[in-house]
C-alpha cells in the first residue's frame, strides 16, 4: 500500500513539474504588464515618456501575447488576454509614434489620409496579425457578447474609460469589468444626470446595439444605488450624448 501511494505521489509531482514552466511563464508575463501599468499609469493618466524608456519590458510582454495560443485558454482567460492585448498594443502604437521625444497629441494623429490608427495591422496575438479594430469588433464583441468590455479596452484618449493599473485576469475578470464599468458610469466627466436628462458618453451611441439601444437600463443595472434611485425618480429620462475628447490620456510633462 505504501509503495503504491509513493508511486502515485511521484506521478502527481511529475505532472506538476511538467506543467509548472508554462504556468510560471504565464504569471511572469502578466506580471510584466501589471508592473508596467502600476509604474506608469495613475488614475488613468499614462506616463508615455516613462513607458518609452521602459519599452523593452513592454516588448517582452508583447512577445508573450504573440507566442500564446488563445484558443487553448479558458473563456475568461481568453477575454482577459484580448483586453490586455488591445490595451498593450494601443500603448505600443503611441510609443511607436513619438516625435522628437514626445508622444502624439492624439491617437487620431496616427495613420494616413485614408486610414485610421485602428485600421493598422500590427498587433500579433497567437501568431496572427490584427488591427485594433479586428481585436475589438471581430473578436471580442462577436465572441464574448459582453457590453462591459467597452469600459475595459482603452483608446488612449481623455474621453475613454480609464486604463486601470493592473492586467485583467481570467479569474478576476467579472469583478474587474464591473469595477471599471461602475467607475466610468459614475465619472461626471463622462456621464451625469441633470433634471430628467441623462448625459452619456458617445460610446452608448456608437455601440448602441451592445447596450440594446437602452443606456438607461444599463445604468440601472451597473451604476451606484444612489444614482439608480435618482434615475427612477426622474421618471421618463431623456438622453443626450456628450462630445468625445480625443486628446491623449497622457501626462502633460
Amino acid at each position: 500500500m505504501g509503495t503504491r501511494r509513493f508511486r502515485l505521489n511521484l506521478l502527481i509531482v511529475g505532472i506538476s513539474v511538467l506543467f509548472l514552466p508554462s504556468i510560471l511563464a504565464a504569471e511572469t508575463h502578466h506580471l510584466d504588464w501589471t508592473e508596467l501599468l502600476q509604474q506608469y499609469v495613475q488614475d488613468g493618466v499614462v506616463d508615455y515618456r516613462g513607458m518609452k524608456k521602459d519599452e523593452a519590458r513592454l516588448d517582452r510582454y508583447l512577445e508573450y501575447l504573440q507566442d500564446t495560443d488563445p484558443t487553448q485558454l479558458e473563456k475568461d482567460d481568453q477575454l482577459a488576454f484580448y483586453i490586455n492585448g488591445y490595451n498593450a498594443y494601443t500603448v505600443k502604437l503611441i510609443l511607436d509614434n513619438f516625435d522628437k521625444g514626445q508622444p502624439p497629441k492624439s491617437i487620431r494623429k496616427i495613420g494616413g489620409l485614408f486610414s485610421s490608427p485602428w485600421d493598422i495591422s500590427f498587433a500579433v496575438l497567437g501568431g496572427q496579425t490584427y488591427s485594433l479594430d479586428n481585436i475589438e469588433h471581430d473578436i471580442v464583441r462577436v465572441q464574448f457578447k459582453e457590453p462591459r468590455i467597452h469600459f475595459a479596452v482603452n483608446c488612449a484618449s481623455q474621453s475613454c474609460p480609464r486604463l486601470i493599473s493592473e492586467a485583467y485576469e481570467g479569474e478576476m475578470i467579472d469583478r474587474q469589468l464591473e469595477q471599471s464599468t461602475k467607475k466610468f458610469l459614475m465619472d461626471s466627466n463622462h456621464n451625469y444626470l441633470k433634471g430628467d436628462t441623462l448625459f452619456v458618453s458617445s460610446l452608448f451611441k456608437w455601440y448602441k446595439e451592445d447596450f440594446n439601444n437602452d443606456p438607461v437600463s444599463f445604468f440601472l443595472a451597473h451604476s451606484s444605488p444612489t444614482f439608480q434611485e435618482r434615475l427612477k425618480e426622474s421618471g421618463k429620462v431623456k438622453l443626450k450624448y456628450l462630445d468625445y475628447d480625443w486628446s491623449l490620456n497622457g501626462k502633460n510633462k
